[in-house]
Protein backbone atom coordinates (compact mmCIF):
# COMPACT_ATOMS: atom_id res chain seq x y z
CA UNK A 1 0.00 0.00 0.00
CA UNK A 2 1.19 3.85 -0.71
CA UNK A 3 1.84 6.41 1.93
CA UNK A 4 1.11 10.05 1.87
CA UNK A 5 4.68 11.71 0.64
CA UNK A 6 6.19 14.84 1.90
CA UNK A 7 7.74 17.22 -1.13
CA UNK A 8 9.74 20.10 0.08
CA UNK A 9 10.76 21.23 -3.77
CA UNK A 10 8.77 24.19 -3.32
CA UNK A 11 10.93 26.00 -0.99
CA UNK A 12 14.27 25.10 -1.80
CA UNK A 13 14.96 28.44 -4.02
CA UNK A 14 14.15 30.02 -0.91
CA UNK A 15 15.68 28.28 2.05
CA UNK A 16 18.50 25.59 1.14
CA UNK A 17 18.64 21.60 1.94
CA UNK A 18 21.08 22.57 4.33
CA UNK A 19 19.77 25.36 6.78
CA UNK A 20 17.23 22.23 7.09
CA UNK A 21 19.32 20.08 7.79
CA UNK A 22 20.60 22.33 10.07
CA UNK A 23 17.55 21.01 12.47
CA UNK A 24 18.62 17.31 12.53
CA UNK A 25 20.80 17.24 15.94
CA UNK A 26 18.17 19.24 17.91
CA UNK A 27 15.51 16.96 16.00
CA UNK A 28 16.71 14.09 17.82
CA UNK A 29 16.92 15.80 20.98
CA UNK A 30 13.22 16.72 20.53
CA UNK A 31 12.52 13.30 19.69
CA UNK A 32 13.49 11.75 22.43
CA UNK A 33 12.00 14.21 24.57
CA UNK A 34 8.46 13.04 23.25
CA UNK A 35 9.58 9.51 23.70
CA UNK A 36 10.75 9.39 27.20
CA UNK A 37 8.37 12.06 28.21
CA UNK A 38 11.66 14.42 29.56
CA UNK A 39 10.14 17.58 27.51
CA UNK A 40 7.83 20.37 28.46
CA UNK A 41 3.95 19.09 28.45
CA UNK A 42 4.42 15.50 29.32
CA UNK A 43 1.75 14.88 30.50
CA UNK A 44 -0.55 14.93 27.42
CA UNK A 45 1.51 12.82 25.57
CA UNK A 46 -0.95 9.46 25.45
CA UNK A 47 -1.50 10.51 21.73
CA UNK A 48 2.12 9.43 20.87
CA UNK A 49 1.69 5.76 21.28
CA UNK A 50 -2.18 5.78 21.00
CA UNK A 51 -3.02 4.12 17.86
CA UNK A 52 -0.93 1.06 18.67
CA UNK A 53 -3.06 0.83 22.26
CA UNK A 54 -6.27 0.84 21.02
CA UNK A 55 -7.57 -2.77 21.88
CA UNK A 56 -10.49 -4.68 19.67
CA UNK A 57 -12.17 -4.66 22.53
CA UNK A 58 -12.71 -0.84 22.11
CA UNK A 59 -13.51 -0.74 19.04
CA UNK A 60 -16.09 -3.57 19.62
CA UNK A 61 -17.46 -1.06 22.42
CA UNK A 62 -17.41 2.01 20.08
CA UNK A 63 -19.30 -0.08 17.41
CA UNK A 64 -21.94 -1.46 19.76
CA UNK A 65 -22.89 2.15 20.66
CA UNK A 66 -22.70 3.23 17.27
CA UNK A 67 -24.56 0.91 16.44
CA UNK A 68 -27.48 1.38 18.63
CA UNK A 69 -27.30 5.08 17.70
CA UNK A 70 -27.84 3.82 14.33
CA UNK A 71 -30.86 2.14 14.50
CA UNK A 72 -32.54 4.11 16.86
CA UNK A 73 -31.79 7.87 14.88
CA UNK A 74 -31.96 9.47 12.15
CA UNK A 75 -29.88 12.28 13.57
CA UNK A 76 -26.95 12.19 16.05
CA UNK A 77 -25.97 15.57 17.61
CA UNK A 78 -22.16 15.55 18.44
CA UNK A 79 -21.96 18.44 21.34
CA UNK A 80 -18.17 19.77 21.55
CA UNK A 81 -15.44 22.54 21.26
CA UNK A 82 -12.80 22.80 20.05
CA UNK A 83 -10.85 19.40 19.69
CA UNK A 84 -13.84 17.66 20.79
CA UNK A 85 -15.49 18.45 17.49
CA UNK A 86 -12.73 19.61 15.11
CA UNK A 87 -11.30 15.60 14.35
CA UNK A 88 -14.74 13.79 13.85
CA UNK A 89 -16.05 16.67 11.53
CA UNK A 90 -12.96 16.58 9.62
CA UNK A 91 -13.26 13.08 9.08
CA UNK A 92 -16.98 13.17 8.12
CA UNK A 93 -17.06 15.79 6.03
CA UNK A 94 -14.34 14.11 3.87
CA UNK A 95 -15.65 10.44 3.67
CA UNK A 96 -19.12 11.78 3.05
CA UNK A 97 -21.33 12.31 -0.21
CA UNK A 98 -21.05 16.07 -0.66
CA UNK A 99 -24.90 16.04 -0.96
CA UNK A 100 -25.84 13.10 1.62
CA UNK A 101 -28.10 15.34 3.70
CA UNK A 102 -30.27 16.15 0.77
CA UNK A 103 -31.08 12.67 0.24
CA UNK A 104 -34.46 12.10 1.25
CA UNK A 105 -33.14 8.46 3.07
CA UNK A 106 -29.96 7.63 4.52
CA UNK A 107 -28.24 4.38 5.39
CA UNK A 108 -26.66 6.44 8.66
CA UNK A 109 -27.37 9.17 10.86
CA UNK A 110 -26.45 12.33 9.74
CA UNK A 111 -24.17 13.94 12.16
CA UNK A 112 -25.04 17.53 13.30
CA UNK A 113 -22.51 19.52 15.54
CA UNK A 114 -23.75 21.79 18.58
CA UNK A 115 -21.68 23.53 21.41
CA UNK A 116 -19.06 24.93 19.03
CA UNK A 117 -20.30 28.38 18.90
CA UNK A 118 -23.08 30.47 21.23
CA UNK A 119 -25.30 31.16 18.56
CA UNK A 120 -28.88 31.94 19.50
CA UNK A 121 -30.36 31.53 15.85
CA UNK A 122 -28.23 28.42 15.20
CA UNK A 123 -29.30 26.40 18.38
CA UNK A 124 -32.74 27.77 18.13
CA UNK A 125 -32.97 26.58 14.32
CA UNK A 126 -31.48 23.43 15.30
CA UNK A 127 -34.14 22.97 17.86
CA UNK A 128 -36.68 23.21 15.67
CA UNK A 129 -35.21 20.92 12.55
CA UNK A 130 -35.15 18.42 15.52
CA UNK A 131 -38.23 18.92 17.32
CA UNK A 132 -39.96 15.79 15.22
CA UNK A 133 -37.14 13.35 14.27
CA UNK A 134 -35.23 10.57 15.83
CA UNK A 135 -32.20 12.05 17.14
CA UNK A 136 -29.49 10.62 20.17
CA UNK A 137 -26.94 12.73 21.59
CA UNK A 138 -23.01 12.29 22.03
CA UNK A 139 -22.44 15.11 24.44
CA UNK A 140 -18.54 15.35 24.84
CA UNK A 141 -16.62 17.39 27.77
CA UNK A 142 -14.13 16.64 30.04
CA UNK A 143 -14.92 18.60 32.73
CA UNK A 144 -19.52 19.09 31.52
CA UNK A 145 -18.88 22.68 32.45
CA UNK A 146 -17.88 24.51 29.38
CA UNK A 147 -19.73 27.04 28.85
CA UNK A 148 -20.36 26.60 24.85
CA UNK A 149 -21.00 22.64 24.66
CA UNK A 150 -22.90 22.69 28.33
CA UNK A 151 -25.67 25.48 27.13
CA UNK A 152 -26.25 23.27 23.95
CA UNK A 153 -26.40 20.20 25.87
CA UNK A 154 -28.99 21.62 28.46
CA UNK A 155 -31.61 22.59 25.19
CA UNK A 156 -31.11 19.47 23.20
CA UNK A 157 -30.88 16.98 26.39
CA UNK A 158 -34.65 19.19 27.07
CA UNK A 159 -35.65 18.42 23.56
CA UNK A 160 -35.07 15.12 23.80
CA UNK A 161 -36.65 14.75 26.97
CA UNK A 162 -39.57 16.31 25.26
CA UNK A 163 -39.71 14.33 22.36
CA UNK A 164 -39.40 10.35 23.88
CA UNK A 165 -39.31 10.64 27.75
CA UNK A 166 -36.57 11.32 30.36
CA UNK A 167 -36.11 7.34 30.41
CA UNK A 168 -35.86 6.61 26.25
CA UNK A 169 -33.31 9.56 26.45
CA UNK A 170 -31.16 8.29 28.75
CA UNK A 171 -30.74 5.47 26.33
CA UNK A 172 -30.24 8.20 23.50
CA UNK A 173 -27.67 10.26 25.29
CA UNK A 174 -23.71 9.19 25.31
CA UNK A 175 -21.24 11.00 27.49
CA UNK A 176 -17.45 10.95 27.18
CA UNK A 177 -15.77 12.64 29.75
CA UNK A 178 -13.51 12.24 32.06
CA UNK A 179 -12.96 8.86 34.22
CA UNK A 180 -13.83 10.15 37.76
CA UNK A 181 -14.54 13.99 38.10
CA UNK A 182 -16.61 16.71 36.96
CA UNK A 183 -20.18 17.41 36.06
CA UNK A 184 -20.85 15.44 33.24
CA UNK A 185 -19.36 12.47 34.97
CA UNK A 186 -21.52 12.72 37.98
CA UNK A 187 -24.73 13.48 35.86
CA UNK A 188 -23.43 10.49 33.39
CA UNK A 189 -23.37 8.16 36.23
CA UNK A 190 -26.47 9.51 37.97
CA UNK A 191 -28.79 9.27 34.81
CA UNK A 192 -26.98 5.59 33.73
CA UNK A 193 -25.70 7.14 30.54
CA UNK A 194 -23.53 5.43 28.68
CA UNK A 195 -20.35 6.61 28.55
CA UNK A 196 -16.34 6.77 27.01
CA UNK A 197 -13.34 8.19 28.84
CA UNK A 198 -11.38 10.78 27.45
CA UNK A 199 -7.85 9.54 28.50
CA UNK A 200 -6.16 12.58 31.14
CA UNK A 201 -2.85 12.71 29.27
CA UNK A 202 -4.29 13.09 25.55
CA UNK A 203 -5.09 17.03 25.11
CA UNK A 204 -8.40 18.11 23.46
CA UNK A 205 -6.79 18.71 19.87
CA UNK A 206 -4.41 15.62 19.76
CA UNK A 207 -8.08 13.09 20.33
CA UNK A 208 -9.28 12.03 17.67
CA UNK A 209 -8.31 8.86 17.49
CA UNK A 210 -10.39 8.52 21.16
CA UNK A 211 -13.96 7.90 21.23
CA UNK A 212 -14.09 11.75 21.10
CA UNK A 213 -13.46 11.09 17.19
CA UNK A 214 -13.91 7.69 16.95
CA UNK A 215 -17.12 7.46 18.24
CA UNK A 216 -18.83 10.19 16.08
CA UNK A 217 -17.32 8.92 12.96
CA UNK A 218 -18.73 4.91 13.52
CA UNK A 219 -22.21 6.63 14.10
CA UNK A 220 -21.54 7.99 10.41
CA UNK A 221 -20.62 4.33 9.06
CA UNK A 222 -17.10 5.36 8.60
CA UNK A 223 -14.37 2.63 9.02
CA UNK A 224 -12.64 3.48 12.46
CA UNK A 225 -10.21 0.52 12.48
CA UNK A 226 -8.53 1.86 9.35
CA UNK A 227 -8.60 5.33 10.41
CA UNK A 228 -6.32 4.03 13.52
CA UNK A 229 -4.33 1.47 11.58
CA UNK A 230 -3.26 4.85 9.11
CA UNK A 231 -1.97 6.42 12.38
CA UNK A 232 -0.45 3.33 13.70
CA UNK A 233 1.42 2.58 10.35
CA UNK A 234 2.45 6.42 10.24
CA UNK A 235 3.47 5.93 13.67
CA UNK A 236 6.10 4.02 12.37
CA UNK A 237 7.20 5.83 9.88
CA UNK A 238 8.28 9.01 11.71
CA UNK A 239 9.06 7.01 14.92
CA UNK A 240 12.10 7.72 17.10
CA UNK A 241 14.20 5.24 15.13
CA UNK A 242 13.92 6.91 11.42
CA UNK A 243 16.58 9.08 10.63
CA UNK A 244 15.80 13.00 9.92
CA UNK A 245 16.54 12.58 6.34
CA UNK A 246 13.38 10.15 5.64
CA UNK A 247 11.25 10.87 8.94
CA UNK A 248 8.42 13.20 7.24
CA UNK A 249 7.28 14.67 10.30
CA UNK A 250 10.62 16.33 11.55
CA UNK A 251 11.65 16.87 7.35
CA UNK A 252 8.37 19.54 8.36
CA UNK A 253 8.74 20.74 11.12
CA UNK A 254 12.29 21.80 10.23
CA UNK A 255 11.49 23.13 7.02
CA UNK A 256 8.04 25.58 8.85
CA UNK A 257 11.54 26.20 11.64
CA UNK A 258 13.74 26.76 9.07
CA UNK A 259 11.05 29.04 6.73
CA UNK A 260 9.95 30.64 10.20
CA UNK A 261 13.28 32.07 10.64
CA UNK A 262 14.17 33.76 7.09
CA UNK A 263 10.52 35.74 7.74
CA UNK A 264 8.10 33.56 6.63
CA UNK A 265 5.57 34.19 9.72
CA UNK A 266 2.21 32.93 8.40
CA UNK A 267 1.53 29.57 7.18
CA UNK A 268 -1.37 29.21 5.03
CA UNK A 269 -2.86 25.20 4.60
CA UNK A 270 -4.25 24.95 1.12
CA UNK A 271 -6.17 22.05 -0.43
CA UNK A 272 -7.66 21.67 -4.12
CA UNK A 273 -10.85 19.21 -2.84
CA UNK A 274 -13.93 20.50 -1.41
CA UNK A 275 -13.91 17.87 1.23
CA UNK A 276 -10.32 18.65 2.95
CA UNK A 277 -12.21 21.73 4.34
CA UNK A 278 -12.22 20.72 8.19
CA UNK A 279 -9.43 18.98 8.02
CA UNK A 280 -8.07 22.89 7.38
CA UNK A 281 -9.62 23.68 10.10
CA UNK A 282 -8.66 20.62 12.28
CA UNK A 283 -5.16 21.60 11.26
CA UNK A 284 -5.42 25.61 12.36
CA UNK A 285 -6.50 24.15 15.89
CA UNK A 286 -3.57 21.62 16.20
CA UNK A 287 -0.81 24.35 15.00
CA UNK A 288 -2.03 27.36 16.57
CA UNK A 289 -3.27 26.36 19.79
CA UNK A 290 0.29 24.22 20.18
CA UNK A 291 2.37 27.16 19.04
CA UNK A 292 0.95 30.41 19.12
CA UNK A 293 2.77 31.20 22.59
CA UNK A 294 5.71 33.96 24.42
CA UNK A 295 4.60 36.10 21.49
CA UNK A 296 6.12 33.70 18.84
CA UNK A 297 4.66 31.12 16.28
CA UNK A 298 3.89 31.27 12.96
CA UNK A 299 -0.12 32.05 12.01
CA UNK A 300 -1.98 29.61 10.72
CA UNK A 301 -4.40 30.26 7.98
CA UNK A 302 -6.30 28.05 5.49
CA UNK A 303 -7.91 28.32 2.04
CA UNK A 304 -10.02 25.97 -0.21
CA UNK A 305 -8.60 26.04 -3.95
CA UNK A 306 -9.94 27.02 -6.52
CA UNK A 307 -12.64 28.73 -4.96
CA UNK A 308 -10.37 30.97 -2.62
CA UNK A 309 -7.76 31.62 -6.10
CA UNK A 310 -10.67 34.09 -6.58
CA UNK A 311 -10.48 36.12 -3.40
CA UNK A 312 -7.98 35.14 -1.47
CA UNK A 313 -5.36 34.05 -4.15
CA UNK A 314 -4.89 37.81 -4.84
CA UNK A 315 -2.98 38.48 -1.35
CA UNK A 316 -1.57 35.15 -1.54
CA UNK A 317 0.12 35.64 -5.22
CA UNK A 318 1.02 39.90 -4.58
CA UNK A 319 0.64 40.86 -0.92
CA UNK A 320 3.50 40.97 1.95
CA UNK A 321 5.84 38.12 1.35
CA UNK A 322 5.74 36.62 5.03
CA UNK A 323 3.78 33.57 3.72
CA UNK A 324 4.65 30.42 3.09
CA UNK A 325 1.65 27.34 1.81
CA UNK A 326 1.24 23.55 2.72
CA UNK A 327 -0.75 22.39 -0.08
CA UNK A 328 -2.85 18.77 0.47
CA UNK A 329 -3.38 16.87 -2.83
CA UNK A 330 -5.43 13.94 -3.21
CA UNK A 331 -3.51 11.99 -6.22
CA UNK A 332 -7.01 9.99 -7.36
CA UNK A 333 -10.35 10.67 -6.81
CA UNK A 334 -13.14 8.45 -6.18
CA UNK A 335 -15.21 9.29 -9.47
CA UNK A 336 -14.30 10.15 -12.91
CA UNK A 337 -16.57 12.28 -14.59
CA UNK A 338 -15.49 13.65 -18.08
CA UNK A 339 -16.31 16.93 -19.87
CA UNK A 340 -18.32 16.84 -22.83
CA UNK A 341 -18.22 18.11 -26.15
CA UNK A 342 -20.47 21.18 -26.90
CA UNK A 343 -20.88 22.01 -30.93
CA UNK A 344 -21.61 25.97 -30.21
CA UNK A 345 -18.26 26.59 -28.32
CA UNK A 346 -19.72 29.37 -27.33
CA UNK A 347 -17.41 29.05 -23.55
CA UNK A 348 -14.24 28.43 -25.43
CA UNK A 349 -14.09 24.95 -23.44
CA UNK A 350 -13.98 22.55 -26.62
CA UNK A 351 -10.04 22.00 -26.34
CA UNK A 352 -10.59 20.21 -22.94
CA UNK A 353 -13.37 17.79 -24.16
CA UNK A 354 -12.37 14.17 -23.05
CA UNK A 355 -10.63 15.33 -20.07
CA UNK A 356 -11.67 14.02 -17.35
CA UNK A 357 -12.01 16.83 -13.97
CA UNK A 358 -9.56 16.24 -12.24
CA UNK A 359 -7.43 16.36 -15.22
CA UNK A 360 -8.18 20.11 -15.36
CA UNK A 361 -7.94 20.64 -11.18
CA UNK A 362 -4.60 18.86 -11.31
CA UNK A 363 -3.26 21.01 -13.47
CA UNK A 364 -4.97 24.22 -11.55
CA UNK A 365 -3.11 23.20 -8.46
CA UNK A 366 0.61 22.65 -10.53
CA UNK A 367 -0.25 25.72 -12.04
CA UNK A 368 -1.06 28.09 -8.84
CA UNK A 369 1.92 25.75 -7.42
CA UNK A 370 4.40 27.25 -9.75
CA UNK A 371 2.70 30.88 -10.24
CA UNK A 372 2.85 31.33 -5.99
CA UNK A 373 6.59 30.47 -6.25
CA UNK A 374 7.63 32.69 -8.74
CA UNK A 375 5.63 35.38 -6.94
CA UNK A 376 7.85 34.86 -3.78
CA UNK A 377 5.49 32.12 -1.84
CA UNK A 378 7.45 29.25 -0.64
CA UNK A 379 5.29 25.97 -1.36
CA UNK A 380 5.21 22.17 0.46
CA UNK A 381 3.38 19.87 -0.55
CA UNK A 382 1.73 16.71 1.19
CA UNK A 383 -0.26 14.23 -1.08
CA UNK A 384 -2.92 11.35 -0.17
CA UNK A 385 -2.95 8.78 -2.79
CA UNK A 386 -6.82 8.74 -2.01
CA UNK A 387 -9.48 10.15 0.08
CA UNK A 388 -9.95 7.23 2.16
CA UNK A 389 -10.29 6.67 6.70
CA UNK A 390 -6.77 4.68 5.82
CA UNK A 391 -4.63 8.07 4.55
CA UNK A 392 -6.42 10.14 6.55
CA UNK A 393 -5.65 8.61 9.72
CA UNK A 394 -1.54 9.06 8.45
CA UNK A 395 -2.59 12.55 7.73
CA UNK A 396 -3.53 12.94 11.35
CA UNK A 397 -0.71 11.58 12.51
CA UNK A 398 2.20 13.04 10.68
CA UNK A 399 0.46 16.36 11.68
CA UNK A 400 0.28 15.54 15.55
CA UNK A 401 4.13 14.15 15.49
CA UNK A 402 5.20 17.37 13.30
CA UNK A 403 3.78 19.58 15.56
CA UNK A 404 5.39 18.50 18.59
CA UNK A 405 8.40 18.74 17.08
CA UNK A 406 7.81 21.61 16.08
CA UNK A 407 6.70 23.22 18.95
CA UNK A 408 10.27 22.05 20.69
CA UNK A 409 12.13 23.38 17.82
CA UNK A 410 10.20 27.22 18.36
CA UNK A 411 11.08 26.55 22.56
CA UNK A 412 7.56 26.97 23.29
CA UNK A 413 5.10 23.41 24.95
CA UNK A 414 3.50 22.59 22.51
CA UNK A 415 0.78 20.98 24.96
CA UNK A 416 -0.47 23.54 27.11
CA UNK A 417 -2.97 26.62 25.62
CA UNK A 418 -2.89 28.89 28.33
CA UNK A 419 -4.38 31.75 26.31
CA UNK A 420 -7.67 30.39 25.84
CA UNK A 421 -8.58 30.87 29.33
CA UNK A 422 -8.12 34.99 28.85
CA UNK A 423 -11.89 35.24 27.25
CA UNK A 424 -13.49 33.10 29.56
CA UNK A 425 -12.69 35.21 32.60
CA UNK A 426 -14.14 38.17 31.02
CA UNK A 427 -17.39 36.65 30.02
CA UNK A 428 -17.61 35.48 33.55
CA UNK A 429 -17.27 38.19 35.22
CA UNK A 430 -19.27 40.15 32.42
CA UNK A 431 -22.30 37.79 33.33
CA UNK A 432 -21.47 37.98 37.10
CA UNK A 433 -21.09 34.27 37.17
CA UNK A 434 -20.64 33.54 40.83
CA UNK A 435 -17.08 33.30 42.26
CA UNK A 436 -16.44 36.25 39.85
CA UNK A 437 -17.27 39.26 41.88
CA UNK A 438 -14.27 40.99 42.20
CA UNK A 439 -13.34 40.28 38.69
CA UNK A 440 -17.01 41.81 37.71
CA UNK A 441 -16.56 44.90 39.61
CA UNK A 442 -13.05 45.67 37.76
CA UNK A 443 -14.67 45.06 34.51
CA UNK A 444 -17.66 47.32 35.00
CA UNK A 445 -14.98 49.96 36.13
CA UNK A 446 -13.14 49.31 32.63
CA UNK A 447 -16.11 49.61 30.70
CA UNK A 448 -17.24 52.61 32.32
Amino acid sequence: MNNIKLDLKGILSFVSQEEINAWENKSKQYMEYLHKGTGAGNDYIGWLNLPAEISDHDFDKIESVAQTLRSECDYVISIGIGGSYLGARAVIEAMSNSFEAYYPTHKNPIILFAGHNIGEDYLSEMLSFLKDKRFGIINISKSGTTTEPAIAFRLLKELLEKNVGKAKAKELIVAITDEKKGALRTLADSEGYQTFIIPDNVGGRFSVLTPVGLLPIAVAGFNIKELVKGAKDMSGFVGEDVDFAHNMSAQYAAARNTLYQNGKKIEILGNFHPKLHYIGEWWKQLFGESEGKDHKGIFNAAVDFTTDLHSMGQWIQEGERNIFETIISIETPDNELHIPTDEQNLDGLNYLSGKRVDEVNKMAELGTQMAHIDGGVPNIKVSLPQLNEYYIGQLFYFFEKAVGLSGYMLEVNPFNQPGVEAYKGNMFALLEKPGYEKETEEIKKKLQ
